[in-house]
């Protein structure tokens, strides 16, 4: 059975067996996330509230990563596989957004606003974000709201559609870029902590952001899914420019489709009070960054999969 698993893994690709997993780059990049917060938990235990049960509930996690590995290496259908495989991934990256928030303040004890506040007032002579209320209008405020907001569907959306148009490979591509992008924002998190406009200066803000629907559901995220930090690279720049850059290289007419979205999305940001500009602008080039390193680190993981299952030499020397 073993050695079938090692053979079935080595067809698939992206898929490598270890022991009785199989695990895709994703899920090498949410394990050593996973890992690499624990022992942060661990070493911070003074600063970090309730370490232990960050450390648990981490471990918890990882075990339900691996145990979604056992169960897609036994589903033969294609939706099945896909449904699960997209609920571990998606649920995965948004637990590690969440992990991260009792870790902002190992290295510097404290938040760093002031500091960010002071280069966008001397770059701009203004607080954009503060700035921005000159332009608040019900509608401007209900269609980026939206573009806030459809970021949430658009990760198992994009999903469907490259599984769709261009099949497993791709998704997989996607997730390990998104992956990459959030992992390296939540180590922004930690490296430069920020509390966001919303906490550091929400007595600057004058004017309501009044809306329907989606104003609503804006605000819903706000108070119930925010925290204070999470706040530098975006995290919703990030993702959102890996889902363009997706999107250009699998399925263009998506693509064209998501640009006026995405482009609003970047302002949403900063007009709906959940980031400075400086978030924003390294959100993009987080995201871009992502980009940039997936290819050649899954070109390594395909090479080191080759050697790992290549023929060993006959008799002759010949493979």
């Amino acid at each position: 059975m073993a050695a079938e698993r090692v053979s079935l893994a080595a067809q698939e690709p992206g898929r490598e067996a270890f022991g009785p997993f199989e695990l895709r780059p994703a899920d090498v990049v949410i394990l050593a996330a996973l890992a690499l917060f624990s022992l942060l938990a661990v070493g911070g235990r003074g600063t970090v509230d309730r370490w232990p049960a960050l450390v648990a509930s981490n471990l918890a996690v990882a075990t339900a990563v691996l145990a979604s590995s056992l169960l897609l290496a036994r589903l033969r259908r294609p939706l099945p596989v896909f449904l699960l495989r997209t609920v571990t991934v998606s649920l995965s990256f948004a637990y590690l957004f969440g992990a991260v928030a009792g870790l902002q303040l190992i290295f510097h004890g404290r938040f760093l606003d002031d500091l960010v506040l002071a280069l966008e007032e001397r770059l701009f002579g203004v607080q954009p974000t503060v700035w921005m209320e000159c332009l608040v209008t019900p509608s401007l405020t209900e269609w980026l709201m939206f573009c806030y907001v459809i970021y949430v569907p658009l990760y198992p959306l994009l999903c469907g559609i490259l599984q769709w148009k261009r099949g497993p490979a791709a998704v997989e591509e996607y997730f390990f870029t998104l992956g990459l992008a959030n992992v390296l924002c939540d180590l922004g998190f930690v490296a430069f902590p920020v509390a966001s406009p919303m906490y550091w200066i929400p007595d600057r803000f004058t004017v309501p952001l009044e809306g329907w629907a989606f104003t609503w559901a804006g605000e819903l995220i706000r108070t119930r899914t925010h925290f204070a930090g999470g706040s530098i690279p975006s995290p919703h720049a990030a993702a959102a420019t890996v889902m363009w850059l997706m999107a250009w290289k699998h399925h263009r007419p998506t693509f064209w489709v998501l640009s006026p979205v995405i482009l609003s999305l970047y302002v949403s940001t900063v007009y709906g009070r959940f980031h400075y500009v400086t978030d924003a602008v390294a959100g993009i080039a987080t995201g871009l960054l992502a980009a940039l390193l997936a290819p050649p680190l899954l070109g390594a993981w395909g090479a080191a999969r080759l050697r790992a299952h290549r023929p060993p030499a006959g008799r002759h020397g010949f493979r």
